[in-house]
């Protein structure tokens, strides 16, 4: 009995040794602010709902920033404002009605997060790009697709286009918007004409983003968005292209303006190329060649002659410095000796030697 009574005394000792040790620890705990649910989130940048892709704020920015690593291609940019332009003009004979293009944003990202992405039911044009032999993609809306239809078909204006959705697009709907995407596809390709030539061509045409891949899923792809407005009507267009695709034309794309050369000038290459050809050089005609003894050369004196095996119609050589670049045939034109080139000799390539 006086055992267990010793071990609770014990115990009782510990225990209030321990609750004052974690009474002096609790008072600076309690001194310090614990941040909320909301107020985390807006530290990490997670509370601004679905639309806020555009502007990220916090920790969300560093996170992101790692997430795909591209450069930025302002040459790009040039040719995508080419092509709003362009469409501008296309689409208005296109529809016969009154049509604005403008372009909301171009951004990089990873090709499997786009395809992920993608607003149902969509159409997804895959075009090749025959000169780089690799695809794009081609996001045509739901609301850019009735809107098409309804005015290629004569909808009245003012009224909304009647959407169904939970459907298949009839082959109607599918004819019609590939024409709409034949006229893109052709707009683009004269929107890169200036940089490089290029062929966009159709290549097919699905509703299902998992029959649309065209890079894998962890690949960097540029992306445009398009914004189409036929008065009350209208949609979005979205193009797609992999950096796969613009890697034959990278170091164009990189220009900061309109022919701008990496590594040469040209107007110094043209300049030398023709002062080149101004150049005055020296030719020497090589009548023989021969070997003496160093004591017949040391006894050589002001008189000594020296017999040439050179007479009229012997093959000699025409050098320049030490190089040989012609063969000819001595002979006489008015009372001097003459020397007419018969042939170029060709000099061996590094590589052959």
């Amino acid at each position: 009995m006086s055992g267990t009574q010793s071990e609770e005394d014990l115990a009782a000792a510990w225990g209030a040794e321990t609750d004052a040790d974690s009474g002096d620890e609790a008072a600076p705990v309690q001194a310090q602010r614990v941040l909320n649910q909301a107020e985390i989130d807006s530290l990490l940048g997670f509370d601004e709902g679905p639309s806020g892709n555009e502007h990220r704020s916090g920790m969300q920015r560093i996170i992101s920033s790692g997430l795909v690593s591209y450069e930025r291609l302002p040459m790009l940019e040039i040719v995508f404002d080419r092509l709003v332009r362009i469409m501008s003009t296309s689409l208005r004979n296109f529809t016969s009605d009154n049509v604005e293009v403008g372009i909301d944003n171009i951004l990089s990202l990873r090709f499997g997060d786009y395809l992920n992405s993608i607003p149902l039911p969509a159409m997804l044009a895959v075009f090749k790009a025959d000169e780089w032999d690799n695809f794009g993609l081609m996001v045509v809306d739901s609301a850019m697709i009735y809107s098409i239809v309804d005015v290629l078909l004569g909808g009245r204006r003012g009224t909304a286009a009647m959407r169904i959705e939970g459907r298949p697009y009839t082959t109607i709907e599918r004819t019609l918007v590939e024409r709409l995407i034949q006229v893109v596809l052709s707009d683009l390709t004269v929107s890169f004409d200036p940089l490089c030539p290029v062929t966009f061509r159709f290549e097919r045409l699905e509703v299902n983003p998992r029959f649309a891949t065209i890079s894998r899923l962890s690949n960097a792809a540029v992306l445009a968005r398009l914004r189409v407005d036929m008065e009350d009507r209208g949609g979005r267009l979205e193009l797609l292209l992999p950096y796969a695709t613009l890697e034959p034309v990278r170091e164009l794309l990189l220009q900061q303006f309109m022919g701008e050369k990496f590594g040469r000038d040209s107007i110094w290459e043209t300049h030398l190329a023709e002062e080149l050809w101004n150049t005055d050089i020296d030719l020497d005609v090589v009548l023989d060649e021969q070997v003496m003894r160093l004591t017949d050369v040391m006894a050589l004196k002001p008189g000594s002659q020296i017999v040439l095996n050179a007479s009229m119609g012997t093959t000699v050589q025409l050098r320049c410095g030490g190089t040989a670049l012609f063969e000819g045939r001595v002979g006489r034109r008015k009372n001097r000796v003459a020397v007419r080139i018969e042939h170029e000799i060709v000099r061996p390539q590094a590589g052959e030697r």
